[in-house]
């Protein structure tokens, strides 16, 4: 365990000095100036708040029944009314927050830096629990049917009894020899499947009563001399609309298929740390450079990209209606249209990142910046 924390902070550092070599030593990761939009589309805000700061880690909020639930590293844990932005509870940990909170509306579990879990009740905010996973923990607990699934730095899936925190299973997974430190988020299906990116260029589904492997599949072998160029990490859930499940990989590939195969129906290169987001036709993607990509979810043709914000460090995006949300580094919130790509709107946040995905309600657009603005919006 010593050797794979060592291993992710040399390649965190060696990340950081190839970005300050290419943006001091070239042009080609100075970001895209913003250019005026013609006939903008207004995004009018409904309601703002400010929370403690998720930096350095990625947090992402969660909608349950007309309620937003979110987290602050420094060790604060919110729920607000996602119509009005109203607080409905805050609670404190005193602890490192490392990832995001999960919750199904009953508990809302939030784990730590140190490998703690904490247990609130989501109506309350009232603490019942806490326990150790003894690793750190960067990926968002999954809560479904009872069941708190944690899934720690070192690949390992535990599963808590929601009720009491006591272990049910444990699922070892096997490690690359080098992994992204990053969030590797899990979704579920039926409250019977879980589904997740892994290391490797992976994907699987891994049964929720015991942790057993359904089934896991290769999206984009890794390939190249070095371990650097052979990381092709699945780090971004995979994203599911009906039974079409489709995922992205750093250095690899994008695709999509039917959840019920081992495999995708097609695939095309693609580097992404930021996943995927889904239309009935179409399946869109922001790359390592920033440019959002549209490709036929059919048959992966490209249907077009934009290039327009290089180097901006787009967030995951969020498909809604018949546009196209994502935030950047500089904490704006970008407006697309899904039919050519086009920029059609943007407003601004605050000043931080926006990495984590817009989140839709009731007609409303939620977005949670880095430097802890908690907003909503209306397209207007």
């Amino acid at each position: 365990m010593k050797f794979f924390k060592t291993i992710c902070v040399v390649f965190s550092l060696l990340l950081v000095f190839t970005n300050l070599v290419s943006c001091s030593g070239s042009k080609r990761r100075l970001a895209a100036e913003l250019t005026p939009i013609t006939n903008p589309v207004n995004l009018q805000k409904v309601w703002s708040v400010s929370i403690g700061k998720s930096m350095p880690y990625n947090f992402k909020p969660v909608l349950v029944n007309n309620a937003i639930y979110t987290a602050a590293a420094a060790g604060e844990v919110y729920k607000f009314n996602s119509q009005t932005g109203q607080s409905l509870w805050q609670a404190n940990i005193k602890e490192t927050i490392s990832a995001g909170p999960g919750t199904d509306g009953k508990i809302v579990i939030v784990p730590t830096i140190k490998g703690n879990i904490y247990a609130f009740d989501a109506e309350t905010g009232k603490p019942l629990w806490d326990t150790s996973v003894a690793t750190e923990v960067l990926t968002e607990p999954l809560v479904v049917a009872g069941v708190v699934v944690i899934r720690t730095i070192d690949n390992r899936f535990i599963a808590l009894d929601a009720s009491n925190g006591k272990r049910k299973w444990v699922n070892p997974r096997g490690q690359s020899a080098l992994s992204l430190r990053t969030s590797y988020s899990m979704g579920s299906i039926n409250n019977e499947v879980i589904f997740t990116g892994l290391s490797g260029g992976k994907y699987g589904l891994l049964a929720l009563t015991n942790g057993n492997l359904i089934w896991e599949s290769l999206l984009a072998p890794p390939k190249g001399a070095s371990e650097i160029e052979r990381l092709s990490d699945v780090t971004a859930k995979p994203t599911l609309l009906g039974s079409r499940m489709c995922a992205v990989s750093y250095q690899g590939k994008i695709g999509c298929g039917e959840i019920k195969n081992a495999a995708m129906s097609w695939t095309k290169d693609f580097s992404s740390f930021s996943g995927t987001t889904q239309s009935p036709d179409a399946v869109y993607a922001v790359n390592e450079k920033s440019y959002l990509v549209a490709f036929n979810a059919a048959n992966g043709q490209e249907i077009w990209r934009n290039e327009k914000l290089v180097w901006r460090d787009l967030g995951e995006p969020l498909a809604v209606g018949k546009v196209i949300l994502a935030g950047d580094s500089e904490g704006y919130l970008h407006l697309f249209g899904q039919d050519n790509g086009n920029i059609l709107g943007r407003v601004r946040v605050d000043s931080t990142p926006i990495e984590a995905p817009p989140i839709p309600s009731n007609g409303q657009i939620i977005v949670q910046s880095k430097g802890g603005t908690l907003a909503s919006y209306r397209l207007q």
